[in-house]
């Protein structure tokens, strides 16, 4: 038995305003039919959710879906799905794109069910109907399960009941499942199946085809995890990922060999430290000089595909951020090396604003808490009210930027400054007709960004 794992295709994926990119994953998902599904005569191919990026299609990733799946119908090679977090239909209706390609004959979309009883429940592939949560075919019995998102780890043993129900012990059992599993995850904050709750799948299930993490990893050669075809962001380009080719020999050994070698728009990321640069020029040119020795660059002719660069400026900036000539920059980037984009990151900071110790990879709102409080205790009038004052910048910005009233801003002024209105110069200020009024032009201004 042969196989083909895909997971996260992610068909109508558009960045950066640019319609390319959208044409990137069409690329990859074709690529990978025409150079090995087809020609490696796979019994049959598996989707692991996330087939679309987006619930509302636009006509060309329809178009792009049923270009490959008629490629893989003429080549009578079964497709296998299920619905991914992108994908799935809504809470208000029954119907999604994925459950439409399935009535049309060009898929199989695998789907948990409730009995009467209203527990899980799975029931072999209907013909007429074309629902179903399991089917037969070349030696394996392939289940479907639906997306449980933060609910996982309490729907998991629930459907191992299931599966213990409906399984075979002539076939080799597979459950394709979309969901992140804890330990593969670069940040620990977001929810994840537990690995003890997924290995309670062993006893029922020979090969776990799992989706959602755009990465690939592997568990104990039994839940594999391909990652997704092509990059869906410049921070997932140093990701390995790819489709695995699956080979199933005696006594059930899994070989799942990662295939990469299909249309990936390459990536590249570059830095600038500003630090030292007298004027807007010196940093155009300082950029231009990083591109010339080390960026990718393309030419009409070229084979591949143009890439995408990102340039980030680090450092001190010695002048105001406003006189950086940041258009310029990018589109003289993308004119010298022909890539099909360029993202250009400005986290230099303005020297008038670099503060000792302040850590420029900490998130934003935690800088500007320390850049705030440094800039009120270099001024001697706050200095001793610089705890309350930075607390009250803070929540100050909060209020505008929730688009609330100027007088909700002045009174929080009020309140906080109140046992100093005498010597404070803020306090002071917000008696005044004048400070009424800056302060109502300061809130209307964050409001209209």
């Amino acid at each position: 038995m042969k196989f083909l794992h895909l997971a996260d295709i992610h068909l109508g994926c558009r960045r950066y305003q640019v319609d390319e990119r959208t044409k990137d994953f069409f690329r990859a998902w074709h690529d990978v039919i025409v150079r090995h599904a087809i020609p490696e005569a796979v019994d049959f191919v598996l989707l692991a959710g996330d087939f679309f990026d987006r619930r509302n299609l636009d006509p060309q990733a329809m178009n792009h879906a049923m270009e490959g799946l008629r490629l893989l119908q003429d080549a009578n090679i079964p497709v296998l799905a299920i619905e991914g977090n992108h994908d799935q239909h809504d809470a208000v209706s029954e119907y999604s794109w994925l459950r439409s390609l399935s009535s049309w004959g060009l898929l199989q979309l695998l789907e948990p069910v409730r009995n009467e009883a209203g527990n899980m429940a799975l029931e072999p592939w209907d013909i007429e109907s074309r629902t179903g949560s399991y089917i037969d075919i070349a030696g394996a019995r392939i289940f479907g399960s639906d997306w449980y998102g933060a609910s996982s780890n309490v729907a998991i043993p629930l459907l191992a009941e299931a599966l213990r129900a409906a399984r075979s012990d002539e076939l080799f059992n597979i459950l394709m499942l979309h969901t992140d599993v804890e330990g593969q995850l670069e940040r620990s904050n977001i929810p994840a199946l537990g690995l003890s709750t997924l290995t309670q799948l062993k006893p029922v299930i020979d090969y776990v085809a799992l989706g959602h993490t755009h990465r690939r990893f592997e568990i104990d050669n039994w839940a594999m995890n391909p990652g997704s075809l092509e990059a869906v962001s410049i921070d997932e380009y140093r990701h390995e990922r790819g489709a695995f080719l699956v080979e199933v020999g005696p006594n059930r050994t899994v070989h799942a060999a990662l295939i990469q070698d299909y249309a990936q728009r390459p990536f590249q990321r570059l830095s600038f430290d500003v630090s030292g640069a007298v004027d807007a020029e010196a940093v155009f040119q300082g950029v231009e000089d990083v591109l010339t020795r080390e960026a990718r660059t393309y030419a009409v002719g070229d084979e591949g595909l143009a890439p995408v660069i990102e340039v980030t400026l680090t450092g001190q900036l010695g002048f105001k951020n406003s006189l950086l000539e940041i258009a310029k920059i990018r589109d003289e980037a993308k004119k010298s090396t022909g890539a099909l984009h360029v993202i250009l990151r400005n986290q230099s900071v303005p020297v008038e604003y670099a503060v000792p110790g302040a850590d420029l990879d900490a998130p934003r709102h935690v800088r500007e808490l320390h850049i705030v409080e440094e800039l009120l205790y270099r001024n001697h009038q706050y200095r001793s009210q610089a705890p309350k004052m930075v607390e009250l910048v803070v929540e100050a910005k909060r209020l505008a930027l929730a688009r609330e009233p100027a007088e909700k801003v002045l009174d929080l002024v009020r309140t906080m400054m109140a046992p100093d209105a005498a010597s404070s110069p803020i306090g002071a200020d917000t008696s005044t007709a004048a400070g009424r009024s800056a302060i109502e032009r300061h809130v209307r201004s964050q409001n209209q960004e």
